[in-house]
């Protein structure tokens, strides 16, 4: 039979329309990943991506046949493969069991596979069989295919690891034993093989059953670090926390300078206590290992987690005097003195970010931009905003552009502006509209506000974006009907959407007497964000409304606490005043007002108890 006669045999009995040239493809096999560590004994195999032969300019020009004859004919780089020769019936059923794995059919291409791999004895078809059954979550014939290439290849640790993974997901941990203690000494680094084991059992669903089929596999190494680690992470995965905690710390009396022992130590404390024991544990380690590089970055992000910034700042320092050149360091330290408020020194740090070549150049125009706005200074501010010219910060950047054009009265040129910014996604130009509106609302133009928004509604009715803007300038125009309907529309789209409860609920008690309804919405944004000086405000003055006069006072103070916003400060300033306490009232005003002093609330509240 000729190599035509062959393909079109093959090609018939799976379907495949078309002529002898059709099988060159430049898209290969069916891409059929395995394991990320691949590592082949024979010049032309099966590679990690799934496709046979070579290189990429092979696979645009080798015809399967070429391929077949590339795998079953390549020569060994070390030990010995079966002597077979590559008769037409072996070609035959080598191309259509690869036919049909690029057609889908799995579990005949598997089948094939391993049928020639037990008639050849060649390992190089029992992994091909092993990857394919495996991808199609055939589980039995993967299985059979990896016992049969480990057998063939005993040597491979490939093959062993493979089994071995199979042998976990099919819950037969006790034949996984024996292939998981090879595993652990393979390359006689007993430490490492630990060191692996918690990932080659993760998939396993019974994770008791893994925390007791790894302290059997430790048992006999007690003085291993590493061995007591792996304990620790099968516990921890069984939800184990106290088991966990006294492995990590066997680890750790073994081996008291154990950086990654020392990271799970918090892990689990974090888990089993709280995050504030995990900061003093990583603290104290610190102070008797100060030179501990992955224990101090991990300290600084629990402490930016913890809220403690100055904190955290202070560890990012001590980081970059070991690394001064190192941009993410530079860049962080920036951007947490942003997030404390110190724009000059935050514009110190982001400027050297820039000279490092940070990856993200954009992002930091962005922040120098805003350092420059909050210290008054926009024409800076404007330039570095202009100077964004893509990613995440690119459509950001220039609503603050608009904005700043628009503090200069230059609204009809703020708007122009917006308009003409291109964009690359109905989500972008959603943006840019609800930057044009915000400067209308700031403007006053209440309505013409309203209407942008409503239009842009019209091509995107379950943008929650707008739905929640639209319901702020609804709120403007005293139309608390299409307040109500859209912020409704909002948390049935988006159930966690914790501002829409609190907006809903905000306007509720403020223009309402439904005043039971309304904080039944602020306790549902509280409980998704319960730190939100916002929503904190809120609460305090539906609690005011209700007649609660203490209990507001503390939401409301713990809110201006976290936030010194003109509203809240007109809020708290009120509750104080009907409480009696004029001096205080008459304080927080004062001092909000030289903040903001054309707040409109602010201004109306005073008003109301001043003039």
């Amino acid at each position: 039979m000729s190599k035509l006669h062959l393909f079109t045999a093959a090609a018939a009995l799976l379907g495949v329309c078309g002529c002898a040239e059709q099988p060159r493809t430049a898209s290969g096999p069916l891409p059929l990943p395995m394991t990320q560590t691949a590592s082949t004994d024979w010049t032309v195999a099966v590679q990690p991506d799934g496709s046979l032969g070579g290189s990429d300019d092979d696979a645009d020009t080798a015809t399967l046949e070429d391929r077949a004859r590339a795998v079953l004919g390549g020569k060994p780089m070390r030990g010995t493969l079966p002597d077979n020769e590559l008769s037409q019936d072996l070609l035959f059923k080598f191309l259509l069991s690869e036919i049909a794995a690029q057609r889908g059919d799995l579990q005949f291409a598997a089948q094939g596979y391993l049928d020639m791999a037990r008639k050849t004895r060649d390992p190089r078809l029992a992994k091909r069989a092993t990857e394919i059954a495996a991808y199609g979550r055939l589980q039995a014939q993967a299985l059979e295919a990896a016992r049969l290439w480990l057998e063939l290849d005993k040597d491979n640790p490939q093959a062993r690891q493979t089994l071995a993974a199979l042998l976990v997901s099919s819950n037969k941990l006790s034949e996984a034993k024996p292939l998981l203690e090879a595993l652990i000494t393979a390359d006689g680094n007993v430490a490492n093989g630990f060191m692996q084991l918690n990932s080659m059992l993760a998939k396993h669903p019974d994770r008791n059953a893994v925390l007791v089929i790894t302290k059997e596999l430790a048992k006999g190494y007690p003085q291993l670090p590493e061995a007591h680690f792996a304990v620790a992470q099968a516990a921890f995965s069984a939800g184990k926390y106290d088991e966990a905690s006294a492995e990590i710390k066997q680890a750790l009396t073994i081996k008291p300078d154990w950086e990654i022992g020392a990271l799970f130590n918090a892990q689990v404390l974090q888990q089993r206590e709280s995050t504030a024991k995990a900061i003093e544990y990583l603290q104290r380690f610190l102070s008797s290992y100060p030179k501990a590089r992955e224990v101090r970055a991990s300290y600084a992000r629990l402490l930016i987690n913890n809220k403690q910034l100055k904190e955290a700042r202070g560890e990012y320092q001590l980081l970059l005097e070991d690394q001064p050149a190192n941009a993410d360091i530079v860049v962080t330290i920036g951007l947490l003195s942003l997030q404390l408020n110190e724009f000059a020194t935050a514009e110190t740090w982001l400027k050297r970010g820039l000279e490092l070549k940070y990856r993200d150049p954009d992002s930091l125009r962005f922040y120098l931009g805003q350092a420059c706005e909050e210290g008054k200074r926009y024409d800076e501010a404007m330039k570095y905003y202009a100077a964004v010219q893509g990613g995440d910060q690119f459509v950001p950047a220039q609503a603050r552009y608009a904005f700043l054009l628009g503090r200069q009265n230059k609204l009809a040129e703020a708007r122009e502006y917006l308009q003409n910014v291109r964009t690359s996604s109905d989500e972008q130009r959603a943006l840019l509209i609800q930057a044009e509106a915000q400067l209308l609302r700031e403007a006053k133009d209440y309505q013409q506000s309203y209407d942008l928004l409503n239009q842009a509604l019209e091509k995107q009715p379950e943008n929650v974006d707008l739905l929640y803007d639209s319901a702020m300038a609804a709120e403007k125009l005293d139309r608390i009907d299409v307040v109500e309907a859209n912020l409704r529309k909002l948390i049935a789209l988006k159930p966690d959407h914790a501002q829409a409860y609190n907006a809903l609920g905000y306007t509720l008690a403020d223009r309402t007497d439904r005043l039971n309804e309304a904080k039944g919405y602020i306790d549902k944004a509280l409980k998704l964000l319960p730190d939100d000086p916002f929503i904190l405000d809120s609460m305090g003055w539906v609690l005011y409304r209700l007649g609660d006069y203490k209990g507001a006072l503390d939401y409301l103070q713990r809110a201006y606490s976290l936030r010194a916003d003109p509203e809240i400060a007109a809020h708290v300033g009120e509750v104080l005043w009907v409480r009696g306490q004029q001096q205080e009232a008459e304080k927080v005003w004062r001092d909000a007002s030289k903040e903001s002093p054309d707040n409109e609330l602010l201004q109306a509240t005073i008003k109301r108890y001043l003039r």
